[in-house]
């Protein structure tokens, strides 16, 4: 729990002892992006100018790749509810989301577990979105799961088998497959070129 607690910037804001409710959170009016994972708010620090390159390169690719059809591209910030049908006060704000059921869209976001998620490391977040947001994603369902490390420019896919994630690793001279999307890749010596 030390760990989480070092991502917020606005520790005067938040009561660790409290239990933080999506109600709560839609309340939240400051300049700070949160997201709420187990009712645990975590403020969001401003991303880096290379995270917002590697961004924009993949965001242009799956605008590409989703011409014509019904999946649909959002980047943050945008709302995440990965169990809204639950107790689970959980709301994030990936990087990257790719949404094939048109269902789970609403005018605030997203209900439900995105297709597609891309979180891009950055040092304040690596630890969190490589094991908190890993087991939350994994839990609710979420079938592709991209950690993008711009340090080393590599990609780690991991693809929901069962319960679990099954995990490639990919270099930046590899051209990498898209799982929910059949047929489909990106070259990552594209993304993540200077």
């Amino acid at each position: 729990m030390e760990n989480e607690k070092e991502l917020n910037v606005k520790e005067a804001l938040v009561d660790y002892d409290r239990y933080y409710t999506y109600a709560d959170y839609v309340k939240w009016d400051d300049d700070t992006r949160w997201e709420l994972i187990d009712g645990i708010p975590y403020a969001m620090s401003a991303p880096s100018r290379r995270h917002q390159e590697i961004s924009i390169r993949l965001i242009e690719n799956f605008l590409s790749l989703l011409k014509d059809k019904t999946c649909k591209v959002y980047h943050a910030p945008f709302d995440v509810r990965l169990n809204p049908d639950t107790k689970d006060d959980t709301v994030v704000q990936p990087d990257i989301v790719v949404i094939c059921d048109p269902d789970k869209l609403t005018d605030a976001g997203c209900d439900g577990a995105p297709d597609l998620v891309i979180e891009i490391l950055s040092q304040s977040t690596a630890k969190y979105d490589s094991i908190t947001k890993f087991s939350k994603y994994r839990e609710c369902g979420v079938r592709e799961y991209w950690i993008v490390d711009p340090e080393i420019n590599a990609l780690y896919m991991h693809i929901l088998k069962g319960e679990d994630y099954i995990i490639h690793a990919y270099s930046v001279e590899s051209t990498v497959p898209i799982h929910i999307m059949n047929g489909c890749t990106i070259d990552l010596a594209k993304v993540f070129e200077d």
